[in-house]
């Protein structure tokens, strides 16, 4: 299932113009949550250090409670140490994104958010409604609330890629690149390109709800990757990984986060949506269903859809926010980022990860492994 989103992040990302700076001032923030004191134990995405230098301070400063981070590099990472916590505790917090939210739900890892301690308002139309909406719910409760969004596509090296004309997603297994890849996303990447060709039995997407299918269409997927496999110089899976494949291993090309293109800006890298659509991805925060500290969970996801909160929280991800009236407060460098890699043609064409069952995610790792082995 694909989402369709209302919210146009050009005409959005337009308006910014402030530095999220102004986050890190408390005057400047009118929300004030209900809690004065307490902690909250977080695990999240590792690589952004904006997090810890800006925005949980300002959280601390607007509400009285500490975030304890604890930095993980993906999503797999996440799950892992959420399914120790739900025996031995010590996580109340967590931050997967949207297609892997039936996994955790699966495994019995999650609780159930009450929305009247959040601001359901505050969220930008189509992120916490509609499609998305539906994905955020299991067994009628809201498990899953959003943080932000963004893409992942083309990260090249603007001297020595080959990308095709238009930019496109064979560049990844061209010889004349040397690539940075995420096996699952590489696999999608040919998959999403075999169909388009002609050369798969069933649409691609059926794969995620037909396991069997999902063999037949991965079994042919990985083949042709392994046909190619000769110009990978970094397995990523993680944005400190990604990066590495460029500056210190060389790579011309990567199908990487938004935020990895913007890390890589000034050292003469672009980031370009390939012609068959970027990948595009929804992060949230979900609550364990053991968590101590869930008052204070409420505040910290109800902070993150204030203005000031989404545009710290998008500004970390160099990313977009999910609030209300946050891009103004945004870094405008990042407007400029994505306005020189999306027009609405390239938005409307966004490919947004679909929902992974437990089952799924369990036989897809298994076919990252044998694509990385082979």
């Amino acid at each position: 299932m694909t989402i369709k989103s209302s919210v146009n992040r050009r005409a959005f990302m337009q308006r910014s113009a402030a530095g999220a700076a102004a986050l890190a001032a408390p005057s400047l923030i009118p929300f004030k949550a209900l809690s004065s004191s307490g902690e909250l134990n977080f695990t999240g995405w590792a690589g952004y250090p904006h997090l810890s230098e800006v925005v949980f301070p300002a959280f601390e400063a607007a509400t009285g409670i500490k975030v304890n981070f604890s930095e993980v590099p993906d999503n797999d990472t996440i799950f892992a140490n959420a399914k120790v916590a739900a025996s031995a505790g010590g996580i109340d917090m967590i931050e997967p994104t949207i297609d892997a939210v039936d996994q955790y739900f699966t495994n019995g890892l999650l609780g159930a958010w009450d929305e009247s301690k959040l601001a359901m308002g505050n969220y930008l139309p189509g992120l916490a409604d509609g499609a998305a909406g539906e994905r955020s719910r299991k067994e009628g409760n809201l498990v899953y609330v959003p943080s932000n969004w963004g893409t992942e596509a083309l990260v090249y090296n603007k001297e020595a890629a080959v990308l095709g004309e238009p930019a496109s997603l064979a560049a990844l297994f061209d010889p004349a690149n040397q690539v940075v890849l995420r096996p699952r996303s590489a696999l999608t990447a040919m998959g999403r390109l075999l169909e388009i060709q002609g050369k798969l039995p069933f649409p691609w997407l059926e794969g995620y709800t037909d396991l069997d299918k999902m063999v037949q269409l991965w079994d042919i997927a990985l083949a042709e990757a392994v046909k190619a496999k000769g110009n990978v110089v970094q397995w990523w899976a993680g944005e400190n990984e990604a990066n590495a494949g460029f500056v210190a291993n060389g790579a011309t090309v990567g199908l990487c986060w938004d935020s990895t293109g913007y890390n890589l800006r000034n050292d003469g890298y672009g980031y370009a949506a390939p012609v068959e659509g970027a990948f595009a991805w929804h992060q949230g925060f979900a609550l364990m269903a053991n968590a101590v500290n869930v008052e204070q969970a409420h505040e910290l996801a109800k902070f993150i859809s204030s203005p000031e909160g989404a545009a710290g929280w998008a500004t970390a991800f160099s990313s977009n926010a999910v609030g209300k009236d946050a891009a103004p407060l945004m870094n405008p460098d990042v407007a400029t980022y994505y306005n020189s890699a999306f027009d609405d043609a390239k938005l409307a064409a966004l490919w947004w990860w679909p929902d992974q069952s437990a089952d799924f995610v369990a036989k897809r790792g298994e076919y990252s492994d044998k694509y990385k082995a082979s």
